[in-house]
């Protein structure tokens, strides 16, 4: 078996979602857009089980993927979905200070993402999530 163009080209894949999402976020670099899109999806995955993320992670391109599941606690119980203005608060404080996602950051993301997904296999994967997860990818 041939190793999956999906793994063959993730490194290319990941760097013109990068750009696609820096210029949704109006950041001057992909440095500035990798933080920013790091912060959404931790920010989403604070409300998943750690099944939920695997389904959701695996709707993904592998290097978004492995951005889901980086460094995630798995003992944290999962947060309840909040309103707009309370997760982009929450996304917006995940470097304190350093913190460069626009108030409208969630949106950006979204709308960049949804270029990168197949996208009947992310709506599949949303139905498996709990209530809240695809107004958070909706734009």
């Amino acid at each position: 078996m041939t190793v999956p163009s999906t793994f063959i080209y993730a490194s290319r894949d990941l760097e013109r979602f990068l750009l696609d999402a820096r210029d949704e976020l109006g950041h001057a670099t992909t440095h500035q857009s990798w933080q920013s899109v790091l912060a959404v999806l931790v920010t989403f995955r604070a409300r998943l089980t750690p099944a939920e993320g695997l389904a959701f992670a695996d709707a993904l391109p592998p290097l978004l993927a492995a951005m889901v599941l980086q460094d995630w606690d798995l003992g944290q119980p999962p947060k309840p979905f909040a309103d707009r203005a309370t997760l982009t608060r929450e996304a917006m404080a995940f470097r304190g200070d350093h913190s460069i996602l626009p108030e409208s950051g969630i949106a950006d993301v979204a709308r960049a993402l949804r270029r990168h997904v197949e996208p009947q296999a992310f709506e599949r994967a949303l139905t498996k999530l709990p209530p809240g997860a695809r107004d958070f990818w909706t734009v």
